[in-house]
Parts: structure tokens; C-alpha cells; sequence
């Protein structure tokens, strides 16, 4: 009988995908769940001919150049691969893949979440609860802003960010979007088309992050960016934290340039900025927006069957990154 493949896990997955991992494969596991420091997962990885990762696992250049000759294959479980050196493992002949369009109505809800919370203060109302402060209903009380009519902008109109403007219409947006190819007619859906950061920027009354996280788009929301959205507009990140300058947007919340942001997403997670945790004009969440049953498990799912084509069948992965 021909051995399972070794597999190193490096996070407890959803119950469906650890029992295929039983059945199918020899997977290691270090104890609990992580994250583990790095030295503890290459040790582990000794023997390996696959790695199943998530985006807490930063597996750069030289951390490539440490892993174990027999590896073949890094799968991680997030559509994201920026916590990846793809390049370094490409040289090593690796293959990567990661888990594209699984994921993409459980984060596009996660998005509408965002510009809800964000547009009628749901930070400052529900603190009013936690804290027993709730004194009596006023006419002027917690007045956020309406949907219906504003101009949403979508910074990267691929997967995700389609399946925001699809769900943003049935609250009355108007939707636009810059990315850097005009999208297709079936995928823009009659959305307005900007070539242009700056143009984008200028009308849009709430703007959604959505696009990867690559060197052209690091920080590329600054100062001088937010000074180009209309005065009191909204930010709704739930794609990356490297996207935004946090000393921008913090001080664009400060000074209500902005009027609020919904961020899922932050810079060094979970080490977020403390900052953002005392604006109440902030809705922010775990970085949860692929956080369902469904969708993390088929996530795993996804992983699973790229490793099952490489090491298993010996066909090209489904979803390679490269």
C-alpha cells in the first residue's frame, strides 16, 4: 500500500476538513492552535511533501530557503498569498496555491456589515448598551448618514468587490470603481468606470477597499489620498491592513475629514494600532469576514484538494498562485 503523503498543518482547520486530512493524508500537527513560532513548524516540517498555511504563517524569502528538500507544495488557506515570498518558492520549484472565489460572498456580506456599521454609528450604540448609558430616546440622538443615493467606490472590482456593488445596489448606491483594466460589462453591471485613483476618490461618498495587497497598492490610501474623497466620507477596509496609513485615516477620524470607517482588517493583526479602539467613529472587527461554517470550511476544502492533485493524483494544482 503506498504511504499517505505527509502533510505539516499548521492551524486547526474546521472539523470536515481535519477528518479528510485523517483519511487522506499523514498530517502533522504541532499541539494547540497556534500560531506557532516559526522554527517550531520548520522542525516539524522535516520529511514533509506539503504545507497547509494561513496568512499567519509569514513565509519569506529566507524562511523558503530553510524548508525541507522533500516539500512540494504550500497551500494556504486564505485567497490573500501576500504572507507568501512566491517568487523564493517558485525558484525552489514549489508550488503555491491558495483559496481564490470560496470566499467571496461570506466577505462581500462581511463589507455591507462594515459600511452599515460605520454609516449609523453602531460602535457609539452599542456601547450605549454594553454600558448601561442608554438614557432615552432623542430626535437628535446617534444620527448617522443614509445609503441610498450616496456613491460607493470600489478599489478593486474583481471577485469580491462585484459581489459588494451586487449587494450594495439593493440599498440604493451608486456604484463606481477604479482598478487598473476596465472590467468586463458582465462584471461591472453597469457600475461607473474610473481610470484613475484620483478620479475614483473624488466621488466617492463611501470608499470600499477591496483589491490585493501587492507593492502598488500598499498604503496607497495616505494623506494625500483621503484628502481627495469628499469632505465626510467613509472608509470600509476588509481586504488588507497594509492598504491604509494608519496615522492618515486615524487622523482623517480625528478630525472628521472622515466620518467613519469599518475596518475588518489591520496593519500587524492582532496588533492593531491601539488608536483605533478609542475613536468611536470606528466599527471595527476581528478580521472575521471569511468567518462562517460554509466558508472556512470550504476554504479548507479547497486547500486540501490542491494538495490531493500535486502529491496525490500528480496533476497541476487547482488554484496556483503562480
Amino acid at each position: 500500500m503506498t504511504a499517505k503523503p505527509s502533510i505539516l498543518v499548521a492551524r486547526r482547520l474546521p472539523d470536515a476538513c481535519e477528518a479528510r486530512l485523517d483519511a487522506d493524508f499523514a498530517p502533522r500537527r504541532l499541539p494547540g492552535d497556534g500560531p506557532h513560532p516559526m522554527p517550531a513548524l520548520l522542525a516539524a516540517a522535516e520529511g514533509c511533501s506539503g504545507m497547509l498555511v494561513t496568512l499567519t504563517e509569514r513565509l519569506d524569502a529566507a524562511t523558503i530557503a530553510t524548508l525541507p528538500a522533500s516539500l512540494r507544495i504550500i497551500a494556504t488557506m486564505s485567497v490573500g498569498f501576500d504572507h507568501i515570498d512566491v517568487g523564493a518558492a517558485t525558484a525552489r520549484g514549489l508550488a503555491v496555491t491558495n483559496t481564490p472565489g470560496v470566499l467571496t460572498e461570506a466577505t462581500a456580506d462581511l463589507t455591507l456589515l462594515l459600511i452599515l456599521g460605520a454609516a449609523r454609528r453602531a460602535t457609539e450604540a452599542m456601547a450605549l448598551i454594553r454600558e448601561d448609558r442608554w438614557g432615552t430616546w432623542s430626535p437628535t440622538g446617534l444620527l448617522g448618514v443614509d445609503l441610498a443615493g450616496r456613491r460607493l467606490g470600489i478599489l478593486g472590482l474583481g471577485r469580491i468587490g462585484a459581489a459588494v456593488a451586487k449587494r450594495a445596489r439593493a440599498f440604493g448606491l451608486e456604484i463606481h470603481y477604479h482598478n487598473r483594466r476596465r472590467a468586463s460589462p458582465e462584471q461591472e453591471q453597469g457600475a461607473t468606470y474610473h481610470d484613475t485613483l484620483d478620479r475614483l476618490l473624488a466621488v466617492s461618498d463611501i470608499l470600499a477597499l477591496t483589491a490585493a495587497s501587492t507593492p502598488e497598492t500598499r498604503n496607497i490610501i495616505d494623506h494625500a489620498a483621503l484628502a481627495k474623497l469628499p469632505p465626510g466620507a467613509i472608509l470600509v477596509n476588509s481586504a488588507r491592513g497594509d492598504l491604509v496609513d494608519d496615522d492618515a485615516v486615524i487622523e482623517a477620524l480625528r478630525t472628521g475629514r472622515l466620518f467613519a470607517a469599518g475596518l475588518d482588517v489591520f496593519r500587524g493583526e492582532p496588533a492593531l494600532d491601539p488608536r483605533y479602539r478609542r475613536l468611536p467613529n470606528v466599527f471595527a472587527l476581528p478580521h472575521i469576514g471569511s468567518a462562517t461554517v460554509e466558508t472556512r470550511t470550504a476554504m479548507g476544502m479547497c486547500a486540501i484538494d490542491n494538495l490531493d492533485a500535486v502529491l496525490k493524483r500528480g496533476t497541476a494544482p487547482i488554484t496556483p498562485v503562480t
